[in-house]
């Protein structure tokens, strides 16, 4: 196995002087951008020998509730700085010309670090819907050890991509039990490790060389520290049912510049792998918006389903995109509870 060279290189500091005065002061720092100094994140991490009962839906402080802008923001102005604060959570531009060689394979420091924000899981301010080009993105590359792993060892899904109770939900949710590991699908680095008590739970973000990112919610324990170098299939935690969970499962998403891709565009998750060694991604991927808006904007209604003859809890809760655990607790009623043909159950 090869071993990673970290070289050493200059950074300069651009200070704009917003008043129009044309000033500018440059310094230099050398800093191994993969041995900075990570912040320490305080949390409280939670016991994971009891099952956590929240409702599927975040916060509207949480970072989930967040991570999705429909207007983008104003680009930056800003054209360069330190990269020495790295991951003390504060975003940056950086323009590099440096190299790194991982693994045989040399990459330009830029392609991870151009926009490196370890607290915000969307920084980039990009609407895909706005895309103007067609993007091929290689998934993976076993001749050039490019390779990738299923983020776990079995993949049942128990939600998926799309609109849920009245709200847009940004991933797959994929069955596990407590404890189980989780790995990373593609090599990369780790962008943020951070604790989301109102959606997430304990999460990770890895940003990969392919150009995508993944992220990993609900788990019980984090491994994988911020800046860390992981290859696919490198332990980077452990499952749970962390942040609003109903019970132990992996939600896992897959983003473009911070915009949500259906996982099930990639995986064939009952045949457990990849559909093809590269995704192409247009703006149509992303025409979901326009509907993700309308039921987040629609927020939590009050919605009822008439019971009728076949009828089953798990058939109504795939029908309405809720867990049965929450329509048994909306309604007062055991998850074993026969229906009877007539009666209206709250789904939301």
């Amino acid at each position: 196995m090869s071993k990673l060279r970290l070289p050493l290189f200059l950074v300069f500091y651009l200070l704009c002087n917003f008043s129009g005065v044309n000033s500018a002061v440059a310094q230099s720092k050398v800093k191994d951008l993969f041995k900075t100094k990570s912040p320490k994140i305080q949390y409280v991490r939670p016991d994971t020998t009891i099952l956590i009962k929240y409702d599927e839906f975040p916060d509207d402080d949480s970072d989930a509730d967040q991570s999705i802008f429909f207007n983008p923001k104003k680009e930056l102005s800003i054209v360069s700085e330190d990269t020495s604060e790295l991951d003390l959570g504060e975003q940056h531009i950086v323009e590099m010309s440096e190299e790194v060689l991982v693994d045989s394979t040399w990459v330009k420091i830029a392609g991870y670090y151009s926009i490196w924000d370890t607290r915000n899981i969307n920084p980039y301010r990009m609407d895909g819907r706005q895309l103007k080009d067609t993007i091929d993105i290689k998934l993976y590359d076993p001749r050039n050890n490019r390779n990738y792993k299923m983020p776990l060892s079995e993949t049942p899904i128990t939600s998926h991509f799309g609109s849920r109770g009245g709200r847009w939900h940004y991933g797959t949710d994929i069955d596990l039990n407590t404890g189980d590991s989780i790995f990373a699908a593609f090599d990369g680095v780790i962008r943020i490790n951070k604790w989301d008590g109102g959606g997430y739970g304990n999460y990770i973000v890895v940003r990969h060389y392919n150009g995508l990112e993944t992220l990993y919610g609900h788990m019980s324990r984090t491994i994988a520290q911020t800046g860390q170098f992981v290859k696919a299939g490198d332990l980077i935690g452990l499952g749970g049912s962390t942040g609003r969970s109903s019970g132990p499962h992996l939600h896992y998403e897959v983003r473009y510049q911070g915009n949500p891709i259906d996982p099930e565009n990639m995986y064939d998750f009952p045949d457990y792998l990849l559909k093809g060694e590269s995704l192409v991604i247009t703006s149509a991927l992303f025409n979901y918006y326009n509907r993700a808006k309308g039921s987040s904007s629609a927020g939590r209604r009050t919605a009822y389903h008439t019971v009728r003859s076949g009828d089953t809890l798990s058939g109504i809760s795939k029908k309405y995109g809720v867990s049965v655990s929450q329509i048994a607790k909306l309604n007062g009623m055991s998850t074993r509870t026969t229906l009877r043909v007539g009666r209206k159950l709250r789904v939301r």
